[in-house]
């Protein structure tokens, strides 16, 4: 069956199309990538993955449908919540 596993950095999208055996699970579509080999920072054991944008909790035994999107997530550079307080904050001041 046909899967895509792809890995975003901030100025690039990576896919990797894969024909993979029924009954494979998320983990086992992101090491057949190789996004892994690619980019050192990605730790399999322990970077966050989803499907369709829908974060599983256990990659090793999620079992995948034919035409779904393995996602593999970074680590956020800053946090989302500080960024909007600190937004809202100057449009309270009347900063740009």
């Amino acid at each position: 069956m046909k899967v895509m596993v792809v890995y975003a950095k901030t100025d690039r999208q990576y896919t990797i199309k894969l024909e993979v055996a029924e009954g494979t699970t998320v983990f086992q579509a992101a090491e057949q990538s190789g996004l892994a080999d690619l980019f050192p920072e990605i730790d399999l054991k322990t970077v966050p993955m989803g499907v369709f944008g829908v974060r599983v909790k256990m990659a090793t035994t999620t079992i995948l449908h034919p035409g779904d999107r393995v996602e593999l997530y970074r680590s956020l550079i800053a946090d989302p919540k500080e960024n909007r307080r600190t937004r809202a904050e100057n449009q309270r001041l009347g900063r740009s």
